[in-house]
């Protein structure tokens, strides 16, 4: 069965249907260098309703194993591959990739050339596209629409011992940043963005995690004279979107980049140290680096490619950002002390003071 690819731009990619073969989307085209962490890439929130190009050629080999994904769901609303394979090899495997997709009601497109599909985004950016049964006109693809704000309901993780106590602030937060701080002990409470200053100090919380999450920063408005409160009396550590809203409530701005940093091979340079080391991202858009001289935060990492912010840090305060996923899932781990560094600062200045 045929399924089309139309992009914004006038392109059209015609592969063979795969996943949910009935489902037709339209949604924004994006694409990860990841080679392996497909299932963390599909259910990452920072991924809702965006058309996922895998550029490493070929994709399933490993299936879906269970406590894998990052939410309960799959984010993205497509997925475009070179190749899908039914050919498992892994123990921990429990159904293959396209199962997966097809349980979930999650359309795919197999058997196009990816990368002069990445190539096209390169060149004119992340654009809007659909996926259809039948071609389209590019201006049918028009309707597609940036990412919501994710919904999260509050939920409190602990083991009932006397603990330091995180107030995660959930803009999609992924489940290994819960986990990474759980791992260390941490008991975690999970709010929503909806929450005011008043309800996040009742919970009295050692510190503060401004989450990953999808679309636009400046969406979140609402939150920032919250972040404003939050930073006079709490450690806070900021992660992707978190990182952007904290630069935002601290009066510098963000924009849309071309195509984003997707993938799990990004070298970031710590301005403090020197240390260069590689990093997992998802994001679409950056801090004005620029901006960030007219306010009281500190530039502390850049990438190395292209120069992008990728740290902040308040100086004299506990409040500190990266732009990048010290979880990883997937990727490497190089930046997993970030989440020791956020506890040595609890433990200096946790509660409010």
């Amino acid at each position: 069965m045929k399924k089309y690819l139309t992009l914004e731009n006038g392109d059209v990619f015609v592969g063979e249907a795969c996943g949910d073969l009935a489902a037709e989307i339209k949604g924004e085209l994006v694409f990860t260098t990841n080679m392996t962490g497909y299932q963390e890439n599909l259910t990452d929130p920072s991924y809702k309703d965006q058309i996922i190009t895998f550029t490493y050629p070929l994709i399933g080999n490993y299936g879906i194993s269970l406590g894998t994904s990052q939410s309960d769901q799959i984010q993205a609303s497509a997925v475009v591959v070179r190749e899908m394979t039914d050919d498992v090899f892994h123990y921990q495997s429990v159904i293959t990739l396209d199962a997966f997709l097809k349980q979930q009601h999650i359309p795919a497109i197999s058997g196009i050339d990816t990368r002069q599909l990445t190539k096209i985004i390169r060149q004119y950016g992340t654009m809007k596209a659909s996926l259809t049964n039948q071609p389209v006109k590019a201006t049918e693809t028009e309707a597609a629409h940036e990412a919501e704000i994710v919904k999260s309901a509050t939920r409190s993780v602990t083991d009932g011992k006397e603990n330091e106590h995180v107030v995660v602030v959930d803009f999609g937060v992924k489940s290994n940043i819960v986990q990474s701080l759980q791992q260390r002990g941490i008991d975690v409470t999970v709010v929503t963005p909806e929450s005011t200053f008043e309800d996040i100090s009742a919970l009295h919380p050692s510190g503060i995690l401004l989450s990953n999450g999808p679309g636009d920063p400046q969406d979140y408005g609402d939150f920032l004279p919250v972040i404003q409160k939050l930073q006079d009396h709490f450690p806070i550590f900021g992660i992707c979107l978190g990182h952007q809203l904290l630069a935002l409530a601290n009066g510098a701005t963000t924009y849309k980049m071309t195509f984003g940093h997707r993938g799990s091979n990004h070298p970031i340079k710590d301005l403090i140290t020197g240390e260069i080391y590689m990093t997992a991202q998802n994001h679409g858009y950056a801090v004005d680096i620029d901006s960030v001289k007219s306010s009281p935060l500190k530039v502390t990492a850049i990438e190395v490619n292209d120069k992008t912010c990728e740290g902040l840090q308040y100086p004299g305060r506990p409040v500190f950002s990266v732009q990048y996923h010290p979880e990883a899932a997937p990727g490497p781990h190089d930046a997993k002390p970030l989440f020791d560094k956020f506890i040595d600062l609890m433990h200096v200045n946790g509660g409010v003071h």
